[in-house]
Parts: C-alpha cells; structure tokens; sequence
C-alpha cells in the first residue's frame, strides 16, 4: 500500500517492504499461533512457508544469483526472526514498540526512535492492528481474511 511510503516514510525499496511484510505477518502468525487446536498452527506454518517462498522467488526474480538465493533467504530468516522477537517483547509489554520499529523499519539502531518521527505513528497502527486481528473469529483467519485498519481515514483494508 502507497500509503506506508507516502504517510509513515518507508522506504519504498526491498528491505523496507520486507520489513512492512515481516510487522504484518508477526500479527496475524501470533493470533493463529495462540489459537486453540493444530489446524490453526498448521495455518500458521503454511503462510510462514509461503512467505518464505515468495522471498525466495523474489529474489530470483530482481537477479540474485542462483548460488545466492539461500544464504539471502536465511539471512531474511534470521532477520524475520529478530524483528519478531523484539516486535513480540513490545507487544507483550516488556518492550517499547516505537523503539523496535524505529530500529527495524527506519534502520535507526543508533540515533533512537526520536530519529524516526514516522516511527509513534506506526507503531499506533500496529497497536489497532493487533487490537483487530486478536478480535476477528480464528474461523475468518483460517479462511484466509484479515483485515488490517485504514492507514488513512479510508474504509480498513480486507486483504486474502
């Protein structure tokens, strides 16, 4: 959506999309991680394989070599899994989410959230996201909806 670039100052090249891509797929993995029965995690573990899929042709597709691909891929993995960590820790209210997205999307792991003015008003998305995604129906996210709130004054965006 234009409107992360446009509004929040993301950049609007590989790593900042990842980084949108990673914040988003951390909410909707974590609400079908806590849901009751294994065919919400085998879900959870179906999308997490898609995404990394879909990097991976990604890659292909910009040019990265083929004998390259993997070792990027396992470096996005890695960096998916530390920006969830740190998204998790705020989220769980041990950590400043303002501060991790700072740090994460706005690459400003010295300067500090303050450096990052669009960094409050993301993270304050990614609060009413949350607050959404946990209040939708485990049955609507099994069929593949979500819905994510308006980045603008716009009707909430649906996305399958």
């Amino acid at each position: 959506m234009p409107a992360f670039y446009a509004e929040f100052g993301v950049a609007d090249h590989l790593e900042g999309r990842f980084d949108l891509l990673v914040l988003h797929l951390h909410l909707v993995l974590r609400r079908l991680s806590a849901a009751d029965g294994p065919a919400a995690r085998k879900m959870a573990q179906a999308l997490f394989d898609t995404f990394f899929h879909d990097m991976d042709r990604t890659l292909r597709a910009i040019g990265v070599g083929d004998m390259s691909v993997g070792k990027k891929v396992k470096d996005m993995v890695r960096a998916y899994y530390g920006r969830c960590a740190a998204y998790e820790e705020a989220l769980a209210g041990d950590g400043d989410l303002t501060a991790a997205i700072a740090r994460n999307v706005y690459q400003r792991a010295e300067q500090g959230a303050e450096d990052a003015p669009h960094a409050s008003a993301l993270a304050a998305y990614v609060g009413r996201a949350r607050e959404g995604i946990d209040a939708m129906p485990i049955e609507e996210l099994m069929r593949g909806v979500v819905r994510f709130p308006a980045v603008t004054a716009s009707a909430p965006e649906e996305i399958r």
